[in-house]
């Protein structure tokens, strides 16, 4: 049986890193993509990326229908190179703040390029809620979390909740 990876909450530095790209591919990617698709799943996630439980590499997964295995995504050194136009605000949280939720806005269509664990690149055209979970966990990769897309009012409302958070006290 595999160990299930916690997870990092607000407060952790690793959270607000940049990581590192991967340059080393291979066989030994797979039980970290097996270890974080078990962490996801034991927390209802439906996205991860490797800073949330404590890995500062450029790694995520993806899965807006967890109970579809063959819906899963993962991707290694991620980056958008396409946006629509368009945008949608979503009420969205995130299993590294646990108990705050806020709108954000995304864009509605992206473009992104990535490599799987051989080191070989894919191109991936997502909408909706699959185009929204990437740009979250990209934007984790880069040590930002959704939090520091809330309006200014929200941000000063949560205010209390992230420094419990931060401290180790959860709500």
């Amino acid at each position: 049986m595999r160990t299930s990876l916690g997870i990092r909450k607000y407060g952790d530095k690793v959270l607000r890193s940049k990581n590192e790209k991967v340059k080393d591919f291979g066989p030994e990617l797979e039980p970290l993509f097996d270890r974080m698709e078990d962490a996801m799943i034991a927390s209802k996630g439906v996205g991860l990326a490797a800073p949330q439980v404590g890995i500062a590499k450029q790694i995520a997964i993806v899965n807006p229908e967890p109970e579809e295995k063959q819906s899963l995504i993962r991707m290694i050194n991620p980056r958008i190179v396409r946006t629509s136009g368009e945008t949608e605000t979503l009420e969205e949280g995130c299993l590294s703040v646990p108990g705050i939720r806020g709108e954000v806005v995304r864009h509605s269509k992206i473009e992104v390029v990535y490599q799987d664990e051989t080191g070989k690149e894919h191109s991936l055209t997502a909408e909706g809620m699959r185009a929204r979970i990437i740009q979250h966990e990209i934007d984790h990769l880069n040590g930002v979390l959704f939090i520091d897309r809330l309006s200014f009012a929200k941000r000063a409302l949560i205010k209390p909740k992230l420094k419990d958070l931060a401290s180790g006290k959860e709500q």
